[in-house]
């Protein structure tokens, strides 16, 4: 259990003297400043672990980060292994403030990002892990002044990270989410709603994707665009519903996917919502990680959010205080894409997964 992280109570970053101080046992654990908080985490790889590998997803809305051991065993599209986590954190640092209305990353959104990428990178060098790599997504295309970011990166990280194409995104993305599941489940139909671009795949498996797009539509993105009342008014929503489904329509056209047997929702939208909806059935036993929502228990979370106040959203115990103001925009973009996969497909449920771009990443360091 993580303890307050009191020797530096000010504290956002990492900085050399906490981790210094930080004890460790006879069994190689040691709490590591993460925040606000000591996460205990350890610096060696079990005897039976091949590598520690460490994977940062910096995105519109939140910069996440995976430490995992690839240890023998499981069934993955990788061959005879599995990622074991060891370490697995989101921060909500809104890189995109204002990109989509002025093109440019601004001070405060940088300082955010540094203070959480300077705690991941003492989790990282605590762990032991011999491998990192780091991506950045929507906000970090769009913006011009990406070069200031780029530059923080490495001057914390020591490597600088990749600015990878939406096309790139989607990509790594399916990869880590389908690599646990079952080929006979294929074929997959993903769905991730990021914070300025929503990417739709498809695919066999890891390995077998037959086709991907990026939109340039997100929660953070469709919020600062169109939802700017509390709550929206009706002209909003609607204005935002119809470029939603215009968005959407264009990408299924492209992407034409063919026959689905499966359809994944991954993101921290998916995954919130999926909260919501398992709040909503009294449901405190199913684990989010590959829980299975109808078509209309989506549109149901999402007409609450569409007239739900900030207070009143911020007071749902399933919803993250960093997705308050733009988890309506995230939801709708779901709900648009759930009901044309219905009428396309027929398929009335979404499998919600927690396992995303992140542990794509993890597998391309094998």
């Amino acid at each position: 259990m993580p303890v307050p992280h009191l020797s530096c109570p000010w504290l956002g970053p990492w900085h050399p003297g906490c981790l210094s101080d930080a004890s460790s046992d006879s069994g190689g654990r040691r709490p590591v400043p993460s925040g606000w908080y000591y996460v205990d985490v350890t610096s060696d790889p079990s005897k039976a672990a091949r590598r520690r590998v460490a994977a940062i997803d910096c995105g519109t809305n939140a910069i996440r980060l995976l430490v995992a051991d690839t240890v023998p065993g499981g069934r993955t599209g990788y061959g005879p292994i599995e990622l074991v986590d060891v370490h697995r954190e989101e921060r909500i640092i809104r890189l995109g403030e204002g990109v989509d209305a002025t093109g440019r990353l601004t001070t405060g959104a940088l300082d955010r990002a540094w203070h959480a990428l300077a705690d991941y990178v003492a989790v990282i060098r605590a762990t032991g892990a011999d491998g990192v790599r780091m991506v950045a997504t929507s906000a970090t295309r769009d913006a011009e002044n990406r070069d200031q970011f780029v530059e923080m990166v490495h001057a914390t990280l020591g490597q600088y990270p990749e600015v990878i194409s939406g096309a790139q995104e989607a990509e790594l993305t399916f990869a880590g989410a389908v690599a646990e599941l079952s080929p006979g489940a294929g074929p997959f139909l993903l769905v991730d709603v990021g914070g300025g671009s929503t990417e739709l795949v498809v695919g066999a498996g890891p390995g077998e994707l037959t086709g991907a797009v990026s939109l340039d539509i997100g929660s953070v993105r469709i919020t600062e665009r169109l939802l700017r009342s509390d709550p929206p008014t009706s002209g909003e929503w609607a204005a935002a519903q119809a470029w939603v489904d215009a968005e959407l329509a264009d990408g299924w056209r492209r992407l034409a996917p063919g026959p689905v047997k499966t359809v994944l929702a991954v993101s921290g939208t998916a995954v919130t919502v999926a909260a919501a909806v398992l709040a909503r059935r009294l449901d405190t036993r199913t684990p989010h990680h590959l829980a299975e929502v109808e078509v209309d228990e989506i549109d149901a979370v999402t007409r609450f959010l569409a007239r739900a106040n900030r207070a009143h959203r911020a007071s749902s115990p399933w919803l993250h205080p960093g997705r308050v103001d733009v988890i309506g925009g995230g939801a709708l973009i779901l709900d648009r894409f759930a009901r044309l996969v219905a009428e396309r497909t027929g398929l009335g449920k979404l499998t919600v997964s927690e396992h995303d771009i992140l542990d794509g990443l993890a597998y391309s360091l094998l």
